[in-house]
């Protein structure tokens, strides 16, 4: 992602989601409201990544079909002007293997995309997790350590109360 006001270049995909997550939450914590637009924005155009990845996959899945489909269609045709050609006990026995194998081609290739799409399904899956583990890990890292800047704090006020109390 590029901002159009800068010529930084940011990551995207899951660890520019990871990445925006993390500028939104230090943004919030720093009270920069800058950089934590910055890393909504960043996240958001992450998401939108990941969702035009599935969009692409689910197009690549319907042209596959549409491909088993032509071909069907180009056997079929095959298949008829075999029938012509060959004399009819022949040319039934030659229809009926071409068929068969065929079919057994198509059932074969379907079930490779079948099982690529399911990998590529439970890859995203496993990224995205691991995404939010991590992402769950910073903002856990970020409690603990606004907690520690604010008991630094108070012990530092009350050091300064100490040294000059009227002070305040």
């Amino acid at each position: 992602m590029t901002d159009p006001e800068t010529t930084e270049q940011t990551a995207g995909g899951p660890l520019g989601r990871l990445a925006g997550r993390a500028k939104a939450a230090a943004g919030s914590a720093l009270g920069n409201e800058e950089l934590a637009r910055e890393g909504r924005l960043q996240e958001a155009q992450s998401d939108a990544e990941l969702a035009a990845s599935r969009e692409q996959e689910q197009a690549r899945l319907q042209q596959a079909a549409a491909d088993t489909e032509t071909q069907k269609a180009e056997i079929e045709l095959e298949r008829e002007r075999l029938e012509t050609e060959l004399g009819a006990d022949e040319r039934h026995a030659e229809i009926e293997r071409d068929r068969q194998r065929a079919e057994a081609q198509l059932r074969q290739q379907a079930a490779r995309e079948r099982a690529e799409a399911e990998a590529d399904g439970r890859a995203g899956e496993r990224a995205a997790d691991a995404v939010d583990r991590l992402a769950d890990a910073e903002r856990m890292r970020d409690r603990q350590e606004v907690a520690r800047l604010e008991q630094e704090a108070r012990r530092a006020e009350a050091r300064a109360d100490a040294i000059d109390p009227e002070g305040r």
